[in-house]
């Protein structure tokens, strides 16, 4: 008697809750998890804006990483024994995720192909990411720095309207991702705004002439 092969519906098992899943709903500055807790468990966020920060011995913060639709958070727990949180991820806008038990999504990778093609895509994607914010923290002004990080938030490049409203954000947050002051993000974000490449509306609405900021030598 023939097996019948039955495909893996990747985006199905993202969507649902199952054995070793569940959906969780977060208000903004809820945090999916923190710095020091157990790493047991991955998040694929489903809808909203979240963060990713760390924070110092000394108390300093820190935000390394904006999350999207579609990413996955937390992976450091399927690296070998379980360990603890190396980072704390907040959610800045109301946020819906699937929180994945370390066992099942060890499981799903082993057992399922397509499921571990998608999330290696994703862990090769952030790889690139990390290595370009290094270079842009290197070698960018702070003034280049913040145009791209508003152009990566509005996600541009990706097939869609011309222009994107982020999430509110603070000056402090836009600061510690690029590495400068508030003071000169406010400078900055004036500037941006005299010039028509943003528009603050409740939130910022960039166009896609800020590309001007990071084209421009």
């Amino acid at each position: 008697m023939t097996k019948l092969n039955t495909a893996f519906d990747v985006f199905g098992f993202l969507a649902k809750a199952g054995l070793g899943r569940r959906i969780i709903q977060l208000k903004p500055k809820q945090a999916f998890f923190s710095q020091g807790n157990p790493s047991d468990s991955v998040f694929y966020l489903q809808k909203g804006r979240a963060q990713l920060t760390v924070v110092s011995k000394n108390g300093k913060e820190a935000t390394i990483a904006l999350l999207s639709v579609g990413d996955f958070v937390g992976e450091e727990s399927i690296a070998g024994v379980i360990g603890l949180r190396l980072a704390t991820a907040t959610a800045i806008t109301a946020c819906t995720a699937l929180k994945i038990e370390r066992e099942e999504m060890l499981r799903a990778l082993h057992e399922e192909h397509a499921f571990s093609d998608l999330f290696l895509k994703f862990l090769l994607a952030r790889s690139m990411r990390t290595q370009a914010d290094l270079v842009d923290q290197l070698f960018n002004s702070s003034e280049k720095r913040l145009a791209r990080i508003l152009l990566l938030m509005a996600e541009f490049g990706k097939p869609g309207e011309p222009e994107t409203l982020i999430p509110k954000i603070t000056q402090e947050t836009l600061a510690e991702m690029i590495g400068t002051t508030r003071s000169r993000v406010s400078f900055f974000m004036n500037r941006f705004r005299s010039m028509g490449f943003i528009e603050y509306n409740g939130g910022i609405k960039v166009h896609k002439s800020l590309l001007n900021v990071i084209l421009h030598d």
